[in-house]
């Protein structure tokens, strides 16, 4: 299959857009609007520069069979090139077999468009989703595709339905097309892909169905650090969005009568899936050690204060007989049910002692704690990231 486009409807740059990311997406860097030609036979979405860019990509359109469209396409129609057969839909649910042995079933989605499944004479089996689009229906696949290409950073709702359906599996080689100027380009876009398990590749590219997967798996392990308002609790829930049943653990608690603290939450709540369930806990070690869905946990920060206020720790004397010891012991229990975990756990902290030293001793102790706590979780995590103006710099993995 080559991939003669992989971009947003309107190509990437998009016309007259002044954008940083459009300002980048020149050269190589540049996408055509999605178009895919699948074993030299099947065409699915037919673009203005169709016939150059499988040119471009060394493949001859004299042998498709099909031309086949997935959503309605702005401005004026590309016109047929001589010798391609007109560009239709099948309806939603009907299957069409091509001259060349293809099955192509249409898939309902969720949005104006169609998805397309289509299956080799071999019987490889991929996935093409138009962009903005989800499957609309309940029927599950009966085993995962070899391959799936959709709007991974638009609708990353669609993968993570794909996945609990068990229509996207371990070894499926999930593509991003469709891609727009509203995630940076380069090795930001990789990154992002990468934490949902998915990957990018440039217009032209041919991949062959069933082949192992491009990128490697996403950390099992990551923790997500920054300042205050920095990003990081978004940065945090990117990198689960695009998976199902997905566990909040919120370690802040209600705190009743603290309006600004209500607004935090509402606005936390409303950008989650809604697939997700919320744990208002601080009992970590228990939700590590099960089995289970993904794990995030928001925020280490906030555990920690619990954890101080349950020994004492801000009593100068009750920390020097007890509170000290009892820290370090609830604190090594974290960290040993991170490195023993078998779940998926990102989880957020906030970094400090970067600003002016704390007033009290009590702040200082707070902060020195953080500090450590930050490094120890560091440690058993496959990745750490920080978080600056909301920019994700990778420090490890």
């Amino acid at each position: 299959m080559t991939l003669l486009g992989t971009g947003a409807p309107e190509g990437l740059p998009r016309p007259d857009c002044l954008c940083a990311a459009c300002a980048a997406a020149r050269g190589p860097a540049a996408r055509a609007a999605t178009a895919l030609l699948v074993d030299g036979a099947l065409l699915l979405d037919l673009t203005p520069g169709t016939v150059t860019a499988a040119a471009r990509a060394g493949r001859s359109l004299q042998g498709v069979r099909q031309v086949l469209l997935t959503h309605p396409h702005d401005g004026p129609p590309a016109a047929a090139p001589p010798g391609l057969p007109a560009a239709g839909r099948v309806p939603d649910g009907r299957e069409l077999t091509l001259i060349s042995g293809h099955r192509v079933r249409a898939v309902p989605m969720d949005a104006p468009g169609t998805g397309y499944e289509v299956a080799s004479p071999e019987g490889a089996k991929l996935l093409y989703l138009p962009p903005g689009g989800a499957p609309a229906g309940p029927a599950a696949p009966t085993r995962p595709y070899g391959m799936v290409l959709l709007d991974v950073t638009g609708r990353p709702d669609a993968l993570a339905r794909l996945r609990d359906t068990g229509g996207v599996g371990p070894e499926t080689d999930v593509v991003a097309v469709h891609l727009d100027h509203d995630v940076p380009p380069g090795a930001e876009l990789a990154r992002r892909l990468a934490a949902a398990g998915a990957r990018a590749v440039p217009d032209g590219a041919t991949l062959s169905v069933g082949a192992p997967p491009g990128p490697p798996p996403a950390p099992r392990r990551t923790l997500v650090t920054g300042g205050a308002r920095s990003g990081k609790s978004l940065e945090a829930e990117r990198r689960l969005e695009s998976y199902p049943g997905v566990v909040y653990a919120a370690t802040g608690g209600a705190r009743s009568g603290d309006p600004e603290w209500a607004l935090r939450v509402g606005a936390h709540r409303e950008r989650r899936p809604s697939s997700w369930r919320t744990e208002e806990t601080c009992e970590l070690a228990p939700l590590l050690a099960a089995d289970g869905p993904p794990l995030l946990v928001d925020c280490l920060s906030l555990w920690l204060t619990d954890a101080m206020d349950r020994v004492g720790a801000w009593d100068d004397e009750v920390w020097e007989k007890t509170g000290r010891r009892q820290l370090r012991e609830r604190v090594e229990e974290l960290v040993a049910a991170v490195r023993a975990t078998r779940r998926t756990v990102v989880a957020v902290t906030n970094e400090t002692g970067s600003g002016v030293v704390p007033a009290t001793a009590s702040g200082r102790r707070f902060r020195d704690e953080l500090g450590r706590l930050n490094a120890a979780f560091a440690a058993e995590c496959e990745q750490v990231v920080l978080v600056v103006a909301g920019q994700a710099l990778v420090l490890r993995g």
